[in-house]
């Protein structure tokens, strides 16, 4: 195959001629139209990459009735799990054609939502993924036309929507039970704001886990996300005798709790052991490097785009949370309880 040597950008009808096909095959492959051979959509996608063709969006939306364009309700936060998931989502979303336009609200309340959504309705979006870790996003999301494709991400597990969630009680547990595994008799949590619903999971997988195993719940030490919370928190537990190991709801609570300890002549993992979650990038660097339980937020957002895309398609995924298991990063932060 040769490329057009045309100055001007490559139409469909370069594509087409390149690949030996009729330029209604070409749209039948563009938009992934069942009825198309495999050796010839093969064909038709190298032509396409050899070229550089960019599809136009606008006719593809009059060709299929829908756009090309996906609205993302997102929290105004630099926090490392919901930045993560748009970011991972915004990828997945790009990989299958589709552009991204992020409306992001400061205030989680219905009007501030609605207006969002109104937004992206005027784009003509094909659907909409919400971000959506309170509980009052869960709440104001309920208001939202039924013909609306809707897929909600790290939203309430109960809710009665479609949508995909890091397994943040499995993760708890994780954390929890490597801890109790060491030999220590108990594990103390420093939790995340009580209406952040990955904060409530996590605090039922530890409570679950201590349970299952006949260990003393100690008392819940509430915090907010920050490695400011976790040093405040943290100057508290160091002085109580009895705390021997301790999860943190995320990494930056850990990153302010080992500083806490230090300046209380505390060794992790000698005198206390201590396991984060979220995986940030900085955890392997930490002194000591963090034990962590590690999201894939990959995952959550294939299967965000691919509930958002049925629906988008006409299909019906059923409603209900789908969730996706994480996983533990053993590093150097745990050791058995001191003698």
């Amino acid at each position: 195959m040769t490329a057009t040597s045309s100055a001007r950008e490559p139409a469909m009808v370069d594509v087409a001629r390149l690949a030996g096909v009729s330029h209604q095959t070409v749209s039948r492959v563009l938009n992934n139209h069942p009825n198309v051979r495999v050796d010839t959509a093969r064909r038709v996608r190298a032509a396409i990459a050899e070229l550089g063709y960019r599809p136009n969006r606008a006719a593809r939306a009059l060709v299929t009735g829908r756009s090309q364009l996906i609205g993302v309700v997102a929290l105004n936060t630099g926090l490392y799990g919901p930045s993560s998931l748009l970011t991972a989502f915004e990828r997945a979303a790009s990989g299958a054609g589709f552009a991204v336009s992020v409306g992001t609200v400061g205030s989680v309340d219905r009007h501030s939502i609605a207006a969002v959504v109104e937004r992206h309705l005027d784009q003509q979006v094909a659907g909409i993924v919400a971000i959506a870790p309170v509980a009052q996003a869960n709440e104001a999301l309920g208001g939202l036309r039924a013909d609306v494709p809707l897929v909600t991400v790290d939203g309430d597990p109960a809710r009665p929507s479609v949508g995909v969630t890091v397994d943040q009680v499995a993760g708890a547990r994780m954390a929890t039970e490597h801890l109790l595994a060491a030999g220590h008799a108990t594990v103390w949590h420093v939790s995340g704001p009580s209406d952040w619903l990955d904060s409530a999971g996590r605090v039922h997988g530890w409570e679950s886990a201590l349970r299952d195993a006949g260990a003393e719940v100690p008392p819940l030490v509430p915090a907010d996300w920050s490695a400011a919370g976790g040093y405040r928190v943290g100057r508290m537990l160091a002085r109580v005798p009895e705390v021997t190991a301790i999860f943190t709801a995320n990494d930056h609570l850990a990153l302010g709790l080992l500083r806490a300890l230090h300046e209380r002549s505390l060794r992790v993992p000698q005198d206390v052991s201590v396991v984060g979650f979220d995986d940030v990038p900085e955890a392997g660097y930490f002194i000591p490097p963090l034990t962590t339980v590690r999201p894939d937020f990959h995952a959550v957002a294939t299967h965000a785009l691919d509930l958002l895309l049925a629906q988008i398609n006409g299909e019906a995924p059923g409603a209900g949370q789908r969730t996706v298991a994480p996983a533990l990063v053993e590093r150097s932060s745990v050791a058995g309880p001191p003698a």
